[in-house]
């Protein structure tokens, strides 16, 4: 398996580059968040990070700017339905973070916005990802509060639970207003309920 090429951007287009590398020019298919970058670089040495893929009739790299767009990359094809072409227009589609946000917030209309992606697609991406999505953001926190108060606390459990931020912030405020004083566990048994 290839990790990345490192040499000369020979050539860019919106659906793939080629890259010389000691003479020998590699064709990968990128997306258009890695041409948004190299798009300037024509001519001058990058590095690529690849994905390969290796079918009975060919063998396909995929190229990346950066190592979390070919993380969320592989993640998108580990999903039923989802093959590297669709992955690839995902991509293209919106920015990873824009993706990873849709998934964590369940945002079914916005994913089925993308072409290839039905109502099941993207409710099977929001199942299988959701709680992979943390993993690739390079953070360990949830959130990131200035100061740890209860409420945050519960925001952060109830959404590693799968409920997303803004219903679970709505059901917080409310508990909080009616009772300011709860312990941060009252809080989170209160808030299950009401979910």
């Amino acid at each position: 398996m290839y990790e990345y090429i490192k040499g000369l951007l020979v050539e860019i287009s919106p659906t793939y580059a080629i890259i010389d590398c000691n003479g020998v020019g590699y064709k990968a298919e990128i997306s258009l968040q890695t041409y948004t970058s190299f798009l300037s670089k024509q001519n001058h040495p990058v590095l690529l990070y690849l994905h390969q893929i290796i079918r009975e009739d060919a063998h396909l790299l995929f190229g990346f700017s950066d190592t979390k767009e070919r993380e969320l990359f592989r993640m998108l094809i580990s999903v039923s339905g989802i093959g590297a072409n669709t992955a690839r227009t995902m991509l293209s589609a919106s920015s990873s973070a824009e993706i990873e946000e849709n998934i964590r917030s369940a945002n079914v209309a916005a994913l089925k916005n993308i072409k290839g992606i039905g109502q099941k697609t993207a409710e099977r991406l929001i199942v299988e990802l959701r709680d992979k999505m943390g993993k690739i953001s390079g953070n360990d926190e949830i959130f990131s509060p200035s100061h740890n108060t209860i409420k945050e606390e519960a925001l952060s459990a109830l959404f590693m639970l799968g409920y997303s931020k803004n219903m679970s912030e709505k059901v917080i405020d409310k508990i909080l207003r009616t009772n300011p004083s709860v312990t941060t566990e009252e809080l989170i048994k209160q808030a299950l309920k009401q979910l």
